[in-house]
């Protein structure tokens, strides 16, 4: 998977946890710190693996 879609697939999660907070399904203190649990939960959607850096720096 590519960096690219692992930024989409994390920013397409974190519209859905506000669209299921908007709906009423999820609750509004759940929905208010989940971008940020998301984050934490999969960093490498937004710092990348390091090891791909290094090499194409060479």
């Amino acid at each position: 998977m590519t960096q690219i879609s692992k930024a989409l697939l994390l920013a397409a999660a974190m519209i859905g946890i506000a669209l299921l907070a908007v709906a009423g399904i999820v609750p509004e203190q759940v929905a208010q710190f989940a971008p940020m649990a998301l984050l934490a939960i999969f960093p490498t959607a937004w710092l990348g693996s390091g090891s791909d850096s290094c090499t194409r720096a060479a």
